[in-house]
């Protein structure tokens, strides 16, 4: 058996020097950060934080190399400090190679806290440089006392012109893929930025052994469907709710049907969706269009009762809904500010004449005492003070001018009016 033929293509295309990492300038370049780390010859420990098929494993190998470093590797998924401590013996008891050692560990994000912390110490007698590698956001996972011995480096995805020069280096060695325009286009399309990926389609394509040049659809045939990118409880799951919920918001009912619908792709539940539109109701509509939240609401019943696909529809109802709804935060804001100054003045009663006085003894020390029912007022308004005694009048709701806020705001404007009248 040819053993080469056993290597998986993405193992096989590799890159071999800094210069055949494709798609991460930034790093690489002739300025990259990479580029003037090596020229200044101190290694430094890093984390490369990026999306999968991105180079992280290929960019710690060649920046070891670069400073003719011994490379060790680890993953997280499958080592824990028992691995990590042979690793140091290994490292501090065999004759260095070269300027030392290079420790890279993939899945760096799924060590714990008191793991991470196993390798500080190490880090700081200089035992060996660190490189870890993760899809998740550094900031969420690694800790504080690990991240400041590190510095965090982000990998791209790789763009359509790196996918291309991925595919024309496979074809020069192992002759031209049998795909029209139009079909290649849809391999990088498939890949989403991931050059090991587009590997293992390129694979499938070989096991295929394509007689003719075939199209879109055809490949589409040949290649299963690609799981979404996304992690429910990680970066993706964060970020694309941020999308989604600055769409809205910012009244692009296209942009947020997009997040809305990359967000079910990826496998959210349209539960947790839901929960958050009726929180964009409340948040960033309130009463610029009351019937922004029971609309949510009644979405979130909605696919309750009819569950998956069908109660998709009514959610995306509501995400159209809600990005065209004329936009306010004045309640929002209104009871923030409310809870501020409820904090700030706990010591304060209500005033005495909106107290209720059940028994003789609250009686006699005025509870109640001129409480005017404001039924029977002219306008059903008495004016009085609700606030405690001694604490000046506050306001707090403040609507905007569109909307169903503008009737709000002609509301206030009344009474406002009739309480100075009554003054």
């Amino acid at each position: 058996m040819d053993h080469k033929r056993s290597i998986p293509l993405a193992e096989q295309f590799r890159p071999q020097h800094l210069s055949e990492i494709l798609g991460q300038p930034h790093l690489v370049g002739p300025e990259g950060f990479i580029t003037r780390v090596i020229a200044s010859g101190k290694p430094l420990s890093i984390i490369l934080w990026g999306p999968p098929g991105s180079g992280k494993t290929s960019l710690a190998k060649l920046y070891a190399k670069a400073f003719d470093m011994r490379f060790i590797s680890m993953s997280a998924v499958f080592s824990g400090v028992a691995d990590l401590k042979k690793i140091v013996k290994e490292a501090e008891e065999t004759p260095l190679f070269g300027s030392g050692t290079v420790l890279f560990v993939d899945e760096i994000h799924r060590f714990n806290k008191s793991q991470q912390d196993a390798f500080l110490p190490y880090l700081e007698r200089g035992t060996f440089v660190l490189i870890g590698a993760t899809t998740e956001n550094p900031s969420f996972y690694l800790n504080n006392a690990l991240l400041s011995r590190v510095r965090v480096v982000t990998l791209l995805p790789l763009d359509h012109e790196a996918l291309e020069q991925l595919l024309h280096a496979y074809e020069k060695k192992q002759g031209k893929v049998l795909l029209n325009s139009e079909a290649r286009t849809k391999l990088f399309e498939i890949a989403q930025g991931d050059g090991r990926y587009l590997m293992n389609m390129l694979e499938n394509l070989e096991a295929a052994n394509l007689k003719h040049e075939i199209g879109p659809d055809e490949l589409l045939n040949l290649m299963q469907k690609r799981a979404a990118s996304y992690d429910r409880q990680g970066d993706y799951h964060y970020n694309l709710i941020s999308a989604l919920h600055k769409s809205v918001r910012g009244s692009d009912p296209d942009a947020a049907l997009y997040w809305f619908t990359r967000m079910l792709e990826g496998g959210e539940d349209p539960l947790f969706l839901a929960r958050r539109l009726i929180r964009m109701a409340s948040e960033d509509i309130g009463l610029a269009d009351p019937q922004a939240l029971p609309l949510a609401i009644a979405a979130r019943d909605a696919y309750e009762m009819l569950g998956t696909p069908e109660g998709e529809l009514a959610l995306a109802e509501v995400v159209v809904y809600l990005a065209l709804a004329p936009k306010s935060n004045a309640l929002y804001t209104a009871y923030g500010a409310a809870r501020t100054a409820a904090s700030k003045t706990t010591q304060h009663s209500p005033p005495k004449i909106i107290l209720n006085a059940p028994t003789k003894l609250m009686k006699e020390l005025d509870y109640g005492k001129g409480y005017a029912y404001d039924h029977d007022e002219e306008d059903a308004f008495s004016g009085q003070n609700y606030f405690p005694d001694g604490m000046e009048r506050m306001e707090f709701y403040h609507p905007v001018e569109r909307g169903y806020e503008r009737e709000m705001q002609k509301r206030i404007d009344y009474f406002k009016k009739l309480r100075q009248k009554k003054k």
